[in-house]
């Protein structure tokens, strides 16, 4: 094992179970943030579409409509000024 492998998993056993899991938070956050970067430099690279690059949140929230375009009357007086 690398030495700052080493200190981090000797520095891991000495925290409380709640300790722990905020550095697991941590480094998934850190995990999360790299392949953010890596997909938006690819996307960049590929000429990617808002739909493919939003694709991992597309129909991610529960309840609501699920696709404003479809009808029409959802966008009824969308963007008319309400004098």
């Amino acid at each position: 094992m690398q030495p700052i492998q080493q200190r981090v998993v000797e520095g891991l056993q000495t925290l409380s179970s709640r300790e722990q899991q905020e550095v697991l938070d941590f480094v998934e956050f850190l995990r999360s943030k790299q392949q953010h970067a890596v997909r938006t430099k690819s996307s960049e690279k590929a000429g990617m579409s808002v739909l493919e690059a939003a694709g991992e949140y597309v129909g991610c929230l529960e309840g609501g409509r699920s696709d404003l375009s479809t009808n029409k009357a959802y966008m009824e007086g969308f963007g008319e000024d309400r004098q």
